[in-house]
């Protein structure tokens, strides 16, 4: 088996090392500053092959002693004796669970298994890859092939953290290492003992390791010291520096709580005497501090205590550095102006000189100056400020929303020219500008704006004057109107006539049906921009889609309201006239003669009739034309495709034929092949009906052709008949009293029984009409949306349905058809209208509604995070809950519709919901926030896990917060105070980690160094006639696997390859 070797800094390392023991020892000194010698750091390496070699000769320093560099790939072998094996059938050797469970874990982790089975029953087990992969493969084999045993064992219980390690690295290594299962009790569970569960020499291994972390954790103290915060100082020393050299001497962490944090335990850790020594001197530094210092009190404007405090608290720092003397400031959220300066009586003085000049070093000016016009002290993109500030730039101006005051804070002198400056461009504004303010009612404001500010947009630039009208959300009628005073006067006229208008203006409603709305808003909404352009004073909504109304509103002055709604009431006459549809049926094989040669017949009667004509495609079935546009103009269009098939059915040989206003129904005639050629052929009937009547024409009827052709030839024996002679004009009006005719009557001749049949059948194949009553109002639930409700029963039943136009409001459906189609689509149609009006009853139970009153405060809670609160409340009690929109003018009003019983129950959940959010409290609890991301946790599953514990809310502040330490926990009373106990209880655990963190890396960041990269002495390039050898060369460093001709010796040496 092949390994591969890898050079890793640790093997270096050792190889070094090695080197070091065999030729350096004793001869390198240990200072830093030494260089070596080139041979000392490239030692020559063996010749190849030296048979010569005599063994008294010193041994190279690439010789025996050079340390083997590890291999990446490993092999273990272990045995499982046969007592602790969990399969012990030996008939399957190699192909029973265990080879099963083996190859699962060598596909798992990319190690390969061998099993053998030794004499004594026990098996073998040898694992092979890298080193992460065979410890795996090991644990899985340990725990799946061998039977299991378990122990426990007892350590205190503050070692536990030591046992499991940074994110529990320590404990996976021990788990991987011992090819065992690790259980640690929880931190809030009392018990102290670990389990382990594994093989027993695993177990024993595990155990042993465990106590060895816990013996030597036994070596390391923890001390707790109570000194008073006003010391803590003198301990720390000014920047740490003290704290950091008692650190470095007695190897102890010591860890003091920083100032914002009002705590008197200071922490000290390490080695038993090393934190013995750190607690000594610093009780020393205490008891002389308390012994030598006294205090002074002194009163300093609280806003100049920021300047005494100084960045990040340096200047607090520099005092205590030059004086020894310390400065207590009281807390920034408290009214208290008192400093206390603590020292030695001698040195209070100096330090209280300087704790005068860090607060008088800055002041703070007010300037007054009307709200209204710190934008134009501002001036455009800041100008004026920007130069301010730029010949003053230690000066700060800040500018105060709403209050007539602005506030400089810099140097004396520079906050005084700045003070000059900006009082001279406030007498200068107040001389050439003016303001004005009106009151105007609220919902004229977004007419007053126009669309994308196109009214006041246009008002500014015309008169140079800043308008503000305020947000909805203000709830205020105030419109200010800033600038020149002739401007503001001029713009101030301007909309109180916009206004005046406004108030004479009318809204009107149009009922105008939806199908129509597109058609009148015309492509990319060019026909309603025409109208609009014609009365431009008028604003014209539409109804959205999804809403489903007719309703257009036209709102604008009075008489350009009415001009508008008669205009557009002509437009909509005009497409309710050309949008009447009629359908008309003719036979397949006519179409191509309506279509004419090229087109040529039905473009003709499209253009004298001027409507719009739709035949169905050739590989439909359907036979109906449609035909669109005015009413009398589809007639004569219809009249004009009629003619054209009665002109082609009177082509061909008829046997039965008549027509009424309702229907044409006809037998057609054709010879059948005789079956031999001595029989003379025989005549075969066809029977079709379809409706011609003008108000059955908008829905297809059914065809019946070739339907009853066997039954006429079973029924009897039919007479021939000429072709009816043609009618003047060569046409027959189906609005002309019929008269029949000789052909138009069918001879039955034979038994009268038989000749009774056969007038039965005949007679059974006439259509009937029958009317069913109906209710005006179901009739658009039967015809269905495009028709297709009433076309399915028409298909279903074979049969013709005629329903009323809309406008006549009848109560009545005909069916027209066979005798025995009509009955069943009869019955058929009223199932449907008790299924119709069963959905209607239904429909006015679920629309039961409850008007419920909520303050809006409460209502984030009620919809809950991603609406899951009110979602589960809307499928628990199957009701609908709207919300009012943030426009509306009731805000807390809650609309809850369905079934009475359903909204009850969901008003009561509401309600108690409500009633539970009343009782909640909102505090407030200051963590240091340090700690907040370690509370908060990976993705926030640590503060989700601790809400859902407490049953509260908790939200920590926001980046940039004038509050960063203030979180807030709302709940109710006993959950908010426990959740708030274990806030503080972790903060107080976490900040013993930062501080120790913070203090750690203050002394163990190394000091920065100019790299002088890798000097040798005695280089080959440094002897005479040699230069330095050239790294970008190719030829001095060849690449591996290229040969290079020499050109000349190198310094090198010669080369070889």
């Amino acid at each position: 088996m092949s390994s591969v070797a890898v050079l890793t800094p640790e093997s270096f390392a050792e190889h070094r090392s090695g080197l070091k023991d065999q030729e350096i020892t004793g001869c390198v000194p240990e200072d830093e500053a030494y260089i070596p010698t080139y041979l000392e750091a490239f030692p020559p390496l063996p010749e190849k092959g030296a048979p010569g070699e005599k063994a008294g000769e010193p041994a190279s320093a690439w010789g025996s002693k050079i340390r083997p560099i590890k291999a990446s790939v490993i092999t273990q072998v272990f045995h499982v004796p046969l007592e602790e094996r969990r399969y012990k059938d030996n008939s399957q050797f190699g192909e029973g669970e265990e080879a099963k469970v083996c190859l699962e874990i060598m596909q798992r982790t990319g190690a390969h298994i061998e099993l053998s089975l030794a004499k004594d029953q026990g098996l073998s087990i040898m694992v092979t890859g890298k080193l992460d992969s065979v410890m795996k493969a090991r644990k899985e084999i340990v725990a799946r092939l061998q039977t299991q045993a378990s122990a426990t064992v007892a350590i205190p219980k503050e070692h536990h953290r030591f046992v499991i390690g940074k994110n529990g690295e320590k404990l996976q290594e021990l788990e991987l290492k011992t090819a065992t299962k690790i259980a640690i009790p929880r931190p809030d569970d009392p018990s102290a003992n670990i389990r382990i569960t594994g093989t027993k020499e695993g177990i024993e291994k595990a155990r042993h390791e465990i106590l060895l972390i816990s013996a030597e954790q036994d070596k390391r103290a923890v001390e707790r010291l109570s000194l008073e915060k006003a010391f803590h100082p003198f301990i720390a020393g000014a920047h740490n520096r003290l704290v950091q050299e008692l650190s470095q001497e007695t190897g102890a962490r010591i860890s003091i709580p920083p100032p914002s944090l009002p705590k008197d335990e200071i922490v000290i850790t390490g080695e038993k005497e090393a934190v013995a020594l750190a607690v000594n001197r610093i009780r020393a530094i205490y008891e002389d501090k308390k012994r030598k210092t006294t205090t002074i009190s002194v009163e300093v404007k609280k806003s100049q205590h920021k300047y005494i405090i100084g960045p990040k608290g340096n200047t607090l720092q520099e005092i205590l550095e030059a004086t020894g003397v310390s400065v207590e400031m009281p807390p920034l959220d408290s009214g208290s102006e008192t400093i206390i300066l603590r020292g030695e009586p001698d040195k209070l003085g100096p330090a209280l000189t300087q704790v005068y000049a860090k607060a008088k070093s800055v002041i703070v000016v007010e300037v007054t100056a009307p709200a209204w016009l710190h934008r134009f002290i501002i001036g455009k993109k800041g100008q004026n400020i920007g130069r301010i500030t730029q010949q003053l730039p230690r000066v700060h101006i800040e500018f105060t929303d709403g209050e007539e005051r602005i506030s400089l804070e810099g140097p004396t002198e520079e906050v005084e020219q700045a003070q000059a400056q900006i009082q001279e461009i406030i007498k200068d504004l107040l001389v050439r500008m003016d303001y004005t303010e009106v009151i105007i009612d609220q919902r004229f404001h977004r007419h007053l704006i126009g669309k994308n500010g196109a009214n006041i947009n246009r008002i500014k630039e015309q008169y140079k004057v800043s308008v503000r009208i305020p947000q909805d959300s203000e709830r205020s009628g105030l419109v200010r109107i800033e600038g020149d005073p002739k401007g503001v006067q001029l713009a101030r006229r301007e909309l109180m006539e916009m206004v005046h208008r406004m108030e004479n203006e009318r809204t009107k409603d149009l009922i105008v049906e939806q199908k129509f709305h597109r058609t009148i808003i015309g492509q990319k909404g060019e026909k309603i921009k025409e109208v609009r352009d014609k009365f431009p004073e008028v604003i014209i909504n539409f109804p959205d889609p999804a809403q489903k109304s007719d309703i257009v509103q036209l709102r604008g002055p009075k008489n350009e309201v009415e001009k508008c709604a008669k205009f557009l009431q002509k437009i909509i006459a005009d497409l309710i006239e050309n949008s009447f549809s009629l359908s008309v049926p003719i036979f397949k094989q006519f179409h191509k003669n309506i279509i004419g040669k090229g087109g040529a017949n039905i473009k003709k009667i499209r253009e004298e009739t001027n409507t719009k004509i739709d035949l169905p495609t050739e590989n439909s079935n359907s036979e109906m034309i449609v035909i669109t546009g005015k009413k009398s103009n589809c007639e004569a269009a219809r009249e004009r495709i009629l003619s054209i098939q009665r002109e082609l059915v009177r082509s061909q040989r008829l046997l039965f034929f008549w027509e009424d206003k309702d229907f044409i129904f006809f037998f057609h005639a054709w010879r059948l092949p005789s079956p031999s050629a001595t029989t003379a052929p025989s005549w075969g009937p066809r029977a079709a009906a379809f409706s011609t009547s003008p108000g059955s024409t908008r829905f297809r009827s059914s065809s019946q052709r070739g339907r009853t052709a066997p039954q006429v030839r079973n029924a009897t024996r039919l007479n021939k008949c000429q072709e009816p002679p043609p009618q003047e004009n060569g046409e027959v009006s189906p609005e002309a009293e019929f008269v029949p005719r000789k052909c138009d009557i069918i001879s039955i001749s034979g038994r009268a029984e038989k000749c009774e049949l056969a007038k039965s059948a005949l007679l059974a194949l006439v259509p009937i009409t029958e009317d069913v009553e109906v209710s005006y109002e179901l009739h658009r639930y039967i015809i269905g949306q495009k028709g297709s409700g009433i076309r399915k029963m028409m298909e279903e039943y074979e049969v013709n349905i005629w329903v009323p136009q809309p406008e006549k409001q009848l109560d009545v459906i005909k069916v027209t058809g066979l005798v025995a189609n009509v009955e069943r689509a009869k019955l058929g149609l009223l199932e449907r209208v008790k299924e119709l009006q069963a959905e209607q009853e239904d429909r006015a139970l679920r629309s039961f509604k409850v008007t419920m009153s909520v303050d809006p405060k409460f209502h984030p809670k009620i919809i809950g995070r991603k609406g899951a609160v009110i979602s589960q409340i809307r499928k628990d009690h199957d009701v609908s809950i709207q919300f009012p929109d943030k426009g509306d003018e009731q805000q807390d009003l809650i609309v809850i519709s369905g079934y009475e019983r359903n909204v009850e129950e969901a008003r009561q959940s509401i309600q108690q919901l409500v009633a539970e959010l009343q009782e909640m409290v909102s505090q407030d609890v200051h963590l240091d926030p340090r700690t907040h991301a370690r509370i908060i946790g990976a993705r926030g599953k640590a503060i989700r896990k601790l809400m859902e514990e407490f049953k509260v809310d908790i939200r920590f502040p926001q980046p940039g917060s004038d509050e960063p330490d203030k979180v807030t926990v709302t709940g109710l009373p006993d959950t908010v105070d426990n959740a708030i106990d274990h806030l503080l209880n972790l903060e107080e655990e976490y900040m013993l980690s930062v501080t120790e963190t913070e203090t750690l890396a203050a002394y163990m960041k190394p000091p920065s160094r100019p790299a002088k990269g890798f000097v040798v002495r005695d280089a080959p390039w440094n002897a005479a006639g040699n230069k330095a050898p050239d790294m970008s060369s190719a030829e001095d460093f060849p690449t591996f696997g290229t040969g290079v001709a020499p050109k000349q010796a190198s310094a090198w040496g010669p080369k070889k390859f």
